[in-house]
């Protein structure tokens, strides 16, 4: 099967593994009309780049697409994609270059669940909650969700898995954005900017109370070391600031790299004078800052927000500012977003807050609306995603290399199951052979063994997303094991084997009686080298009929001569055998699934001991 026919099945419609040690222009809304373009998205990018300088993002209104929008979708076969926020122009002429964008902005959650009947994919930033309900209403039409930024705390992941639904998002785009928003706050605070403009609006004239503090030696920390940790980093440095960062998955190297040390927790609480939060919403981090923290800190020291809400406990901040424990905040995000007028710290004096404004820049929006759109395209043409969020997280120089293994991930595993007896199993045993070692990252290729395993067994649509749920809600256990190799490639060779002996083969059970298939990646094509205990060398597509035999003259060509009969060509054909005389397994490619009248005659040829057909979707 050809590597990109593969990938357009991914998106048709945690977690069971043991690893082995081994040794200016309005958003264009409607449909463009253009036969399909054939310029390159690197070239289409090139073209939207050049063309920002000119825009001017107008302010977005509500609208409802109306029925001609999904007509004209229909009418010429293109995925519609629904947009439920603003987005800015560049990203929407790319989503208009390959389908139809609806904008439909402000929707209640009830008519959300009305219109994701009819989209293939839908993209939101923050504010459109998207449920299981939601989920549960598309009916499995939704492919992808897309959030324009990184937080997905807004989408059920947990459901959007159970559907087979893809989540991306564009973690790259606003990061210098939301850091130096970071930076302006932290500024901000440290001078009284917020506060003094505010009294001299009044009419005031009181330099001496909005005296600040300056940021040089002052030690900065960084609560989140990544994307956006990371360069808030570099510019604290260029204000004189000292940074330390509490991150428990952050490298210590690149902390050091730029000259941030990462501490413990309690490290963090007792020497920050500046706190700047970039970490994510989880069940770890909700609430972090509470009254717990407060009471750790340096008596007068000043929080910035610009992560999630959710990080801090609003009442706790309250009291730290009432008790003067925590001198000033500034709050770019809040638990309810806008904060309800009862908040106990939008209407303090020391608290500056802004409305999420962290990825507001203009060429922050223009890159998320490229990031996402283009994430969101190649997800529904079935590329690969580097961003996806529920599916096996593996960057994009990882998806490149193993790309060619693909194929072969699932060919092997759609092989193997076809050769299984009508009785169950429950371990897959996956073995890797890579000059990597255990620094293999196989969450792809595991994810593609499943979807090949259980394609052939159940009802389900298995793709990147659902696999390993899938397999976990089928009983199976996943044991992988990686063996050293020679080469220069990611990866020599693959086994998978199934923990039963019961085949309908019997070649194909090994010396642990499970059945196993094995094969490589030559020339970019799959090929499987091996059944049971016995080599081959076959493409890895298509039909192969599996026979075996005593090792004597004239059966290739009477197996050959029936199928002739029937009119069906052999594309290929191998033999292995354990010795002169001994058994022999012939491996026969034919173009077409061969007609029952014909594979009934097989078993009759004297010599024949057994056969079994397999087919591999091309």
């Amino acid at each position: 099967m050809h590597a990109s026919n593969l990938q357009a099945q991914l998106l048709q419609q945690p977690h069971n593994v043991v690893r082995a040690q081994s040794s200016v222009q309005q958003p264009r809304c409607n449909p463009i009309p253009h036969t399909q373009s054939s310029v390159g998205a690197a070239s289409l990018k090139r073209q939207v780049a050049r063309s920002l300088s000119q825009r001017v993002q107008q302010k977005a209104v509500r609208r409802f697409a109306t029925p001609s929008v999904h007509a004209a979708a229909a009418a010429t076969d293109k995925p519609v994609i629904l947009v439920s926020e603003k987005l800015g122009s560049a990203g929407l002429d790319l989503l208009n270059q390959f389908g139809v964008a609806d904008c439909s902005y402000e929707l209640t959650p009830q008519q959300l669940c009305e219109k994701v009947k009819d989209v293939d994919a839908l993209i939101v930033r923050s504010a459109t909650k998207v449920t299981r309900e939601v989920f549960e209403a598309s009916k499995g039409r939704l492919k992808v969700v897309g959030r324009a930024g990184v937080g997905i705390d807004n989408v059920d992941l947990q459901a959007a898995t159970e559907y087979g639904c893809l989540v991306v998002n564009a973690p790259t785009a606003n990061t210098v954005a939301a850091a130096e928003h970071g930076i302006a706050l932290i500024c901000a605070l440290s001078r009284n900017v917020a506060q003094a403009d505010a009294s001299v609006k009044r009419g005031e004239w009181k330099r001496s109370q909005y005296t600040g503090v300056s940021l040089v030696n002052k030690t900065l920390a960084i609560m989140g070391f990544g994307k956006v940790g990371s360069e808030v980093a570099r510019r604290a440095r260029g204000l004189g600031m000292i940074c330390i960062a509490h991150d428990p998955f952050a490298s210590e190297a690149k902390a050091a790299a730029i000259g941030v040390r990462l501490v413990s927790l309690n490290d963090a609480l007792a020497q920050g004078d500046f706190f700047s939060l970039h970490m994510p919403l989880t069940s770890q981090t909700k609430g972090m800052f509470n009254d717990d923290a407060f009471s750790k800190i340096k008596k007068g020291a000043r929080i910035i927000n610009v992560a999630r809400g959710g990080v801090i406990d609003d009442a706790a901040l309250a009291r730290a500012l009432d008790a003067k424990q925590v001198a000033q905040a500034a709050l770019d995000v809040f638990n309810q977003e806008p904060p309800p007028a009862d908040s106990p710290l939008i209407n303090r004096a020391d608290v500056v807050c802004t409305p999420h404004l962290g990825a507001s820049t203009t060429e922050a929006q223009e890159g998320v609306a490229v990031e996402i759109a283009d994430a969101v395209i190649g997800a529904l043409k079935g590329e690969l995603a580097a961003t996806a969020v529920n599916a096996p997280m593996v960057p994009a120089e990882v998806l490149a290399e193993l790309q060619p293994f693909v194929a072969l991930s699932q060919g092997l595993g759609t092989a193997a199951v076809q050769l299984v007896e009508d009785s169950g199993f429950t371990d897959v045993k996956i073995t890797y052979a890579s000059p990597r070692g255990d620094d293999l990252d196989t969450r792809l290729l595991r994810a593609m063994v499943i979807k090949g395993i259980l394609e052939q067994i159940t009802n389900s649509t298995v793709n990147l997303v659902n696999a390993d749920l899938l397999a976990k809600n089928r009983g199976l256990r996943i044991l992988e094991s990686i063996v050293p190799a020679e080469g220069r490639d990611v990866l020599t060779s693959m086994t998978v084997a199934l923990g039963t002996s019961k085949s309908r083969f019997s070649a194909a059970v090994n010396s642990d009686n499970d059945i196993s298939v094995s094969g490589t990646v030559k020339g970019g094509t799959p090929y499987l080298t091996a059944v049971g205990n016995f080599a081959v060398d076959l493409a890895v597509q298509g039909s192969v009929l599996l026979v075996l035999q005593t090792d004597r003259p004239g059966l290739i060509a009477a197996v050959g001569s029936e199928l002739a009969s029937a009119n069906m060509n052999i594309s290929f054909m191998t033999v292995s055998r354990t010795q002169p005389g001994k058994d022999a397994v012939m491996a026969i490619g034919v173009d077409g699934q061969p007609p029952k009248s014909v594979l009934d005659k097989i078993p009759g040829i004297d010599g024949i001991k057994e056969f079994a057909l397999f087919d591999i979707p091309n």
